[in-house]
C-alpha cells in the first residue's frame, strides 16, 4: 500500500478564520523535505495523492493549500496536473529565477494558479530578486524570524494598497500576533496560531497498467479529449514523461501550457503509439523490458507492414497488444476483459485467432528464427539452469534419465 506523510499548517485570514494550509511532505525520519526533491522518487505517489477523492479529506472541500516549488519542479511540469483553485504555488525563497524558470511561472499564472513567495526576508537582495514577479505575485509570505524591523515596514509600505497580500510567517507568541495584526498584515501562520499536523494519507491503488489501457481504450473509442486529459492526469509521472516527450519533438517549436494542448498538437495516432511505448518501457517491471520494447514494436511494425490500408493501424496495435503477457502479472484474459479492447485485437491476444492471427504466426517465426540463430551462436555461454527453466515454461518434456 502507498502512503505518504503529510504535515498541514493552517493558516488564518485577519478575522481569524482559516484561509488555506501549507503541505509540507515528509521522509522516513518526519524530515521536512521539498516537494521538488520527491520528483525523481515519489512524485507520482505525491501528485496521485493529493489529487485523488482524499483531497476533501485531506483540506477540506473548498480551503486551499500553499505547496513548495523550485526551478525544478516548475520546470518538469509537474505541476500540471495539480487543481489550480485548489493550490497556491509557494516559490521558495533559494529559488534559480533563470529566464525560462520565470517565463513558466509567468505561464502558470495566465492559466489561473495563485503565486505565493516563501520566507520572504524584506531584504533589498530579496526585493530586487523577485522584483520582476511582482505583477504575478498575489501573496507574499514575509518571515518576521529573519526580517529587519525597518525592512518590514519598507515593504509594508510599498505593497499596501495593492493587490498582493501580506502573510506573516513565524507567529509564536500573542504578541506577535497582536503587532502583525496591527501593522496590517493580511494573513498569519506560525506555532501559536496551529501547530502542524502530521497525517498520512494512501496513493493512488488504480494499477498504472490499467490507467495507461483505459487510457488506449479512450483513444479507439474516439472519446472527448477532456476525458483523455483526466485519465492522463490521474498517472502523473505519465504527464511528465508526456510533456517532456513532446518538447524534445524538433517538430514543433511551441511553448506547452497545458495536456490538451499536447494531446490536440500530437494527435490521437501518434499519442496511442507512444503510450504503447511508455506502457512496456516505464511500468514494465520486467528486467528484459528493454529488450520486451524493441520485440513488440518490431512486431508491430512486421503487423503494420502486413496489413492492408484499411487496418494497418489496428495491426500495429495488434502486434503491441499481443506481447502484454511478458509485462503484465495479471491472467491475461481478465486484463483484456477489463478494457474491453476491439474484439479483432482480444481475440488475437487471448486466442491467436481472427484476421490478424496469420500475420502474427509470419512474425513470431521471423523472431524466433533469428532468436534461434543467436541460441545456437552462444549455446555454450548459456547456463545450464537456466535452460531447463526455459525449456520447462514452453512446456517442453525433459527426461530427466538421460540428463
Amino acid at each position: 500500500m502507498n502512503i505518504i506523510s503529510i504535515s498541514k499548517q493552517k493558516i488564518f485570514d485577519n478575522k481569524s478564520q482559516l484561509y488555506a494550509y501549507e503541505l509540507l511532505f515528509k521522509d522516513d525520519s518526519n524530515n521536512e523535505v521539498n516537494f521538488s526533491n520527491t520528483v525523481k522518487e515519489v512524485s507520482q505517489l505525491i501528485i496521485s495523492s493529493i489529487t485523488s477523492k482524499e483531497l476533501n479529506q485531506l483540506l477540506g472541500k473548498k480551503t486551499l493549500a500553499f505547496i513548495n516549488v523550485d526551478e525544478e519542479t516548475i520546470l518538469k511540469g509537474i505541476l500540471d496536473v495539480l487543481d489550480k483553485d485548489r493550490f497556491i504555488l509557494n516559490i521558495l525563497e533559494n529559488i534559480d529565477l533563470s529566464e525560462q524558470v520565470i517565463s513558466k511561472i509567468i505561464q502558470y499564472k495566465k492559466r489561473g494558479f495563485r503565486l505565493s513567495i516563501k520566507h520572504f526576508d524584506s531584504s533589498a537582495k530579496m526585493i530586487s530578486k523577485f522584483t520582476r514577479l511582482f505583477n504575478y505575485i498575489d501573496i507574499i509570505k514575509m518571515d518576521i524570524a529573519l526580517s529587519q524591523p525597518e525592512n518590514l515596514e519598507k515593504v509594508m509600505l510599498k505593497f499596501k494598497g495593492s493587490r498582493i497580500k501580506l502573510l506573516a510567517e513565524n507567529i509564536e507568541t500573542k504578541e506577535d500576533f497582536k503587532k502583525y495584526s496591527e501593522m496590517g498584515f493580511d494573513f498569519f501562520q506560525g506555532y501559536y496560531l496551529d501547530k502542524p499536523e502530521v497525517i498520512e494519507i494512501v496513493g493512488s491503488k488504480e494499477p498504472a497498467q490499467f490507467i495507461i489501457l483505459q487510457l488506449i481504450k479512450i483513444i479507439k473509442d474516439d472519446n472527448s479529449t477532456e476525458q483523455l486529459e483526466y485519465f492522463i492526469k490521474k498517472q502523473p509521472d505519465l504527464s511528465y514523461k508526456l510533456v517532456q516527450f513532446f518538447n524534445n519533438s524538433k517538430k514543433f517549436n511551441v511553448q506547452i501550457e497545458s495536456l490538451t494542448q499536447v494531446i490536440t498538437l500530437m494527435g490521437r495516432n501518434k499519442l496511442l503509439r507512444w503510450l504503447l511505448v511508455y506502457l512496456y518501457s516505464e511500468v514494465s517491471k520486467n528486467p528484459a523490458s528493454e529488450t520486451i520494447l524493441a520485440l513488440a514494436i518490431k512486431r508491430a511494425e512486421r503487423m503494420e507492414a502486413d496489413a492492408d490500408t484499411k487496418h494497418k493501424d489496428k495491426a500495429y496495435l495488434a502486434g503491441m497488444f499481443s506481447m502484454l503477457s511478458s509485462i503484465f502479472e495479471e491472467d491475461i484474459k481478465d486484463l483484456m476483459n477489463h478494457i474491453q479492447m476491439d474484439s479483432d485485437i482480444t481475440s488475437l491476444v487471448i486466442e491467436k485467432k481472427g484476421i490478424f492471427a496469420g500475420s502474427l504466426m509470419r512474425a513470431e517465426k521471423a523472431e524466433k528464427d533469428y532468436l534461434k540463430q543467436i541460441m545456437i551462436a552462444n549455446f555454450d555461454k548459456l547456463n545450464t539452469t537456466d535452460l531447463i527453466y526455459t525449456l520447462e515454461d514452453g512446456g517442453v518434456e525433459i527426461d530427466r534419465s538421460k540428463l
